[in-house]
């Protein structure tokens, strides 16, 4: 993987530690950075492989948070501020500002076959099993589409 700053909001971290698969985020780039709101909305003790850093344009965040809530608008915040950064968000609206701002984008999906495509994960099936067993909220044509790939 190129080295891309990976930004995640809190959705993709609390579903892949709901289904144990956590890990696949440090499989396939080795560390990510969170915000500080984004750790308080995943509880817990984060692991020493998320970093913990938060924007420093205050009111770039608080722009965006009349947008989106609270925890995707640090994560586009953070990721305005970093250039060669990739930001994780689930979310349609969270989705939609990070793409009018011009963002790389994934979410907790694109996660999934990217480590599928570099073999961090060997099928994805088992992991859609899991997901659906959830409160996750995905559309069945999105999951046949990213098990038929």
């Amino acid at each position: 993987m190129p080295k891309t700053v990976i930004i995640s909001d809190t959705t993709c971290l609390i579903l892949l530690e709901k289904i144990g698969c956590l890990d696949i985020l440090k499989g396939l780039f080795g560390q990510i950075i969170i915000t500080s709101i984004v750790a308080d909305e995943f509880g817990g003790i984060t692991p020493d492989w998320i970093l913990i850093e938060d924007p420093s344009v205050h009111s770039q965040f608080k722009s965006l948070k009349i947008i989106v809530d609270d925890g995707e608008a640090s994560s586009i915040a953070l990721a305005l501020e970093k250039p060669n950064s990739m930001v994780i968000i689930d979310d349609l609206a969270g989705r939609k500002l990070a793409s009018y701002l011009d963002l790389e984008l994934t979410g907790t999906l694109g996660i999934l076959k990217m480590a599928k495509v570099n073999k961090v994960i060997e099928d994805i099936q088992p992991i859609v099993e899991a997901i659906r067993k959830t409160n996750f909220r995905i559309s069945e044509r999105l999951l046949k589409a990213l098990l038929a790939e």
